[in-house]
């Protein structure tokens, strides 16, 4: 197995999940370019990271091989293609870019140049993800008909609340739906193995206008992070979506989204509705899969790799009764990603979520916004 090296832009909250994880795999990181913040770039020195002067000498180092994007939104897209141009294999937190057309031509630019494109949605490596999915595809909850669930947080609660997420310059015109719902819809089109394909939804800004600190803030701060000095700002981006989704095989969906609902820190729930039976995954329980029935008692399957299909036992790394939870699901996508690279076959089924799955979730994010605005269904433009 090739021995591959990373680099690293940006160390805010999700930065720093990247090198955790990348240091429990054992790939070495040769520099970061830790983003504008004085806390950032203490990080980088606390921690005895190399820091490079700015992106394109990351990119320009001999020694990495692949380029770890954990900045705003707003970079994604030419950091991407630069890395791309450089030779470099792309892992890219999500949305890969901000409009569909940036998606496009990253999925083709990796296409063309024979180089890994990975975007984050580390929420499928949760072990009990993997079981939900595998017992779709084996049929034990016969066809499934509805698919519905929720994304609920509160860290921007309240009008005084702020992060760099709610600039749209830096973040997108989709807030709430492109930062968490797009989470959501890949774990529903994955567990199910089937696309959404039409879409009408309802968005609303609770807090249209909002306070911003007369400093940085990072993101999941909370209260720790408000100062009494703000300048109010005009918000335009959605706090709240729900989103009724019609998917290929004819079976009918609905999402709830919003990060102003009080008591809920990080809460994503999915259940899917079969012809035979149903399950149920909440991520605050994250270690439990409920399995409904209709004429015999229901049933919990907890985290345990003896207990889980034998398919996707290597996605569970402790055994059962220790749990696993959201620094767990960045090391299991980063396994599949460095094997996959190292393994060198770039034409090879890809398991995990790639550029084309960045590409599907803008062009559903675009098609969201399309339809608020209309009032009306939209169909989603497949390439």
């Amino acid at each position: 197995m090739t021995i591959l090296r990373a680099g690293i832009a940006g160390l805010g909250f999700v930065g720093r999940s990247h090198l955790d994880a990348l240091n429990r795999l054992g790939v070495e990181v040769m520099g970061v370019v830790p983003g504008t913040t004085e806390s950032s770039r203490e990080t980088a020195r606390s921690l005895g990271l190399h820091i490079h002067e700015d992106f394109d000498a990351l990119i320009s180092d001999p020694e990495i091989d692949v380029i770890h994007i954990a900045t705003p939104n707003h970079l994604h897209y030419p950091m991407a293609r630069a890395a791309l141009e450089a030779g470099k294999h792309v892992v890219c937190e999500k949305p890969l870019a901000l409009t569909g057309r940036e998606t496009g031509d990253l999925t083709a630019l990796a296409r063309e140049k024979n180089l890994t494109g990975a975007v984050c949605y580390n929420l499928r490596y949760y072990p009990l993800c993997h079981q939900a999915r595998s017992q779709v595809r084996a049929g034990e909850i016969g066809a499934p008909r509805l698919i519905h669930g929720s994304y609920l947080q509160d860290w921007l609660f309240r009008d005084t609340d702020w992060n760099w997420r709610l600039d749209e310059g830096l973040g997108g015109e989709l807030r709430a739906v492109a930062d968490i719902g797009t989470h959501w819809m890949d774990l529903a089109s994955w567990i199910c193995g089937d696309d959404i394909v039409e879409v009408s939804a309802d968005l609303a800004t609770i807090h249209p206008v909002r306070h911003r600190p007369r400093g940085s803030v990072e993101t999941f701060a909370g209260k720790n992070g408000t100062t009494s000095e703000t300048t109010p700002v005009d918000i335009t981006t959605d706090d709240y979506a729900s989103i009724l989704l019609g998917f290929r095989s004819g079976a009918r969906g609905v999402l709830t989204v919003s990060q102003v609902s009080p008591g809920r820190k990080n809460r994503l729930l999915i259940e899917v509705d079969g012809s035979e039976g149903a399950i149920s995954w909440d991520s605050e329980s994250p270690n439990r899969l409920w399995i409904g029935r209709r004429d015999e008692p229901n049933d919990d399957i907890i985290k345990d790799p003896g207990l889980m299909h034998q398919d996707v036992r290597r996605h569970a790394r402790y055994p059962g009764g220790h749990a696993e939870g959201y620094p767990d699901t960045f090391l299991g996508l980063f396994i599949d990603i460095y094997e996959y690279i190292g393994a060198g076959d770039f034409t090879a089924p890809r398991p995990f979520p790639d550029f084309s799955d960045g590409h599907v979730e803008a062009v559903l994010c675009e098609a969201i916004l399309e339809s608020h605005r209309g009032r009306r269904w939209v169909s989603i433009p497949r390439s």
